[in-house]
């Protein structure tokens, strides 16, 4: 069964670097029409917006669930600062 879409018409204003770099990406085939890129991008956005909700959903409120449920697993931002910055300076000097 063939499924077709309503095509709906929407006037956008994009400031002049975007809408050259629509022109460019059309110009160079990487896309048929500026309508195509725009619907790609949706698309991307879509879904991105989707796999940060799975995150959330999975992963994060599970991790504030158990800091919530056993508040000693936290650790300061202050201890948290120190220890991205030991292991930063370990990266550089290595």
């Amino acid at each position: 069964m063939l499924i077709v879409a309503t095509i709906e018409k929407r006037t956008i204003s994009l400031p002049g670097d975007q809408a050259a770099s629509i022109d460019a990406k059309v110009s160079a085939g990487d896309y048929a029409s500026a309508s195509e890129l725009i619907r790609a991008g949706i698309s991307a956005l879509k879904e991105h917006d989707e796999a940060i909700g799975r995150w959330l959903q999975h992963q994060a409120a599970s991790s504030f669930d158990a800091m919530k449920a056993d508040p000693a697993r936290g650790v300061s931002v202050d201890d948290a600062f120190a220890s991205v910055r030991a292991r930063h300076a370990e990266r550089v000097k290595g």
